[in-house]
């Protein structure tokens, strides 16, 4: 007999205790700002794979604590660059850096990555504790499109060739949550005139990545469908798992922030399964186990009416 509707019970709900620091300052005189990251881990526990999660347009290292709990308190370490465009910054359009922040963004998680001893050592301890040949990056939205570029996503430049590789050898995983599709005709006239990298070429993502979607996010910026936020996983060969939220919007149930008041499709039961299918996928991609990641997949198709749906490929 079918499941109930209820969120996949196999992942262990939050039970380590987590510490969390910031702001760990990174100097970055070139930047205009220096990059501020928060670090949160486990307080106990050794070999600790990294997360790097990269925030939206106008959100900050102190976003997404619905995430960022639940996978530091079981048993990740996530680091949290804040960007440029964050309205703790309050750059305006006018701003010189505004045209070239999509580079700006993908360079500061470089730069984290460059500077992982210093990020770490904000916690005592924690640089003894994490495993680095485990280091994943997740995005949303616009933070999708940063650490699209580190897994091997490149933007077509004026001359409809693909622009520089930007991945990054030491990313062995990703996540990507509500991220834009591709460009051209799909792109309203407003987004083609103000947003160059929203042209990405998907043929070099070969990095093993997990994308979700909400069937119900409708963008401005495309003249197509919530279908748009699929593209990934269709054009890219790395993307080899989709979790569908049934419903889902942009902030995909408020994966943003707890009893946020912007959530426009508020579901403590999709920022469940986002954030517990995120942890299982990257335990399996980084080869830690596979035993959460088949066992979430079995509960939500044997589920009588589930919130969302997984497709492998």
């Amino acid at each position: 007999m079918p499941a109930p509707n209820v969120a996949p019970s196999a992942v262990p709900v939050l039970t380590t205790p987590i510490i969390s620091v910031k702001p760990v300052v990174l100097p970055a005189s070139e930047r205009g700002d220096d990059l501020q990251v928060r670090v949160s881990a486990p307080a106990s526990g050794t070999g600790l794979p990294v997360v790097i999660l990269a925030h939206g347009f106008g959100k900050s290292m102190s976003s997404y604590d619905p995430l960022v709990d639940f996978w530091a308190g079981n048993g990740f370490a996530v680091i949290q660059p804040t960007f440029l465009d964050s309205r703790t910054l309050g750059l305006t359009l006018e701003d010189p850096r505004f045209p070239d922040i999509w580079r700006i963004r993908v360079q500061d998680v470089g730069r984290v990555l460059d500077e992982l001893d210093h990020v770490l050592a904000a916690v005592p301890g924690l640089g003894d504790r994490v495993d680095r040949d485990r280091i994943a990056v997740a995005g949303h939205s616009w933070g999708g499109q940063t650490v699209s570029m580190l897994l091997g996503a490149r933007v077509i430049g004026a001359d409809g060739q693909p622009g520089p590789d930007m991945s990054d050898s030491r990313v062995k995983a990703g996540v990507l949550l509500a991220t834009t599709g591709i460009g051209g005709d799909d792109l309203t006239p407003f987004a083609k005139e103000n947003f160059s990298f929203m042209s990405p070429d998907f043929d070099g993502l070969t990095t093993p990545t997990l994308v979700v979607a909400g069937d119900h996010d409708q963008s401005a910026l495309s003249t197509r469908g919530p279908d748009w936020f699929t593209d990934i996983y269709r054009y890219s060969p790395g993307a080899r798992g989709l979790l569908t939220l049934f419903g889902g919007e942009h902030l995909l149930g408020g994966i943003h922030g707890y009893n946020a008041n912007d959530t426009t499709d508020e579901s403590p039961e999709r920022v469940a399964l986002v954030r517990r299918a995120c942890w299982a996928y990257l335990r399996s991609a980084l080869g830690i186990d596979d035993l959460a990641w088949k066992q979430m997949q079995a509960e939500l198709a044997d589920t009588a009416e589930p919130i969302g749906r997984i497709d492998n490929k």
